[in-house]
């Protein structure tokens, strides 16, 4: 009888080990499952905030597209609290923004090399004049940027990812269910995959076209020493490339050579525009281009085109000091070549 008793005793630690080692072995099959069971953080978009006396404005703009200057972050905000209440982690492919909901879904393209990437946003940033979005450390090595610092790049977020990123951060992170996963209470299910050469996504040719951002608030326009009218002109080179739309998955773009712009300001007024060009002769080459939008022709000032980034770093402090507090950072594509 004392047997019998031993027996079932070692049968049942049997068993509870066995299931231990399952369960474990079932959450640790979950994680590797990505975005679905991950933790979404709080969604937030945010009130308007003030850093370094500029303000800015979250809004959820589903036709965010620019052009500008990528930076990334990494050992010093390891472990530490992104701005919607998650943990920052180096590793993971995820971005700070400024004004784009937390989170959300953008492709980011190195307009130098062709490396597009989709990746999460889940941070505010970052706040150094002149870049656009701040890469963490994996995402930086996926795009290229590590080494250099810094990248010419597109952002454009993905609306409908977006949207579906919202709704589980708002109910609190979705939950795989038994139709959605082949993970069951019994064991883990499996069955043979079969790898196969897939073609090259298509790529259509990036071509230049004028953004508009129809929110902008009067806060966001330049400063204007003389009081003249502007508006907020943004380059943005649009693409129907058939790319991934997951996070973390890299796609290989065409690219052409780009031109590097500091735009203090886009007019509606030509006059207003030749001022402005004069009051900044004296930081560097300065032109006025007309644009045309909606029936209406615009006047942009901008100072370049310049080679490097550091030559940006250099004088758009002295354009926002000159009284231009909405002068951004443009990329370019040159058709011209």
């Amino acid at each position: 009888m004392r047997l019998i008793t031993k027996l079932s005793l070692v049968a049942i630690t049997v068993g509870m080990l066995s299931a231990c080692a399952e369960t474990k072995f079932v959450m640790h099959t979950a994680k590797r499952l990505g975005e679905t069971n991950k933790s979404q953080g709080d969604y937030k978009v945010g009130k308007p905030y003030q850093v370094k006396g500029e303000w800015y404005y979250p809004s959820e703009d589903m036709s965010y597209d620019r052009t500008g200057i990528a930076s990334w972050y990494g050992p010093n905000f390891h472990g530490k609290p992104t701005a919607n209440g998650e943990t920052f982690d180096q590793w993971e492919v995820s971005a700070a923004h400024k004004t784009l909901p937390m989170p959300s879904v953008v492709r980011v393209t190195n307009l130098v090399n062709g490396r597009s990437l989709v990746i999460r946003i889940n941070d505010r940033g970052p706040f150094k004049p002149g870049r656009i979005i701040d890469l963490s450390r994996r995402a930086a090595q996926l795009l290229g940027v590590e080494k250099a610092g810094t990248a010419q790049v597109r952002v454009q977020i993905l609306p409908k990812e977006s949207r579906i990123l919202a709704e589980r951060a708002k109910a609190g992170g979705a939950q795989l269910t038994a139709a959605q996963t082949p993970i069951k209470v019994e064991g883990v299910g499996s069955q043979a995959v079969a790898s196969q050469s897939l073609p090259e996504p298509p790529v259509e040719k990036v071509q230049s076209k004028l953004y508009v951002n129809p929110q902008a608030a009067p806060e966001q326009l330049a400063i204007k020493p003389a009081e003249v009218e502007q508006v907020v002109l943004v380059d943005a080179p649009v693409t129907e490339a058939v790319l991934p739309a997951k996070v973390g998955d890299v796609a290989q773009v065409a690219v052409s050579p780009t031109r590097l712009f500091i735009q203090a300001g886009a007019f509606s007024n030509a006059s207003n525009a030749n001022k402005v060009k004069e009051h900044l002769s004296t930081i560097g080459d300065v032109n006025v281009t007309s644009v045309s939008l909606g029936g209406r022709d615009f006047y942009r000032v901008r100072i370049g085109p310049l080679s490097t980034v550091a030559q940006v770093d250099e004088l758009l402090p002295q354009v926002v000091a000159a009284g231009y507090g909405g002068a951004q950072t443009v990329v370019e594509e040159n058709v011209a070549n």
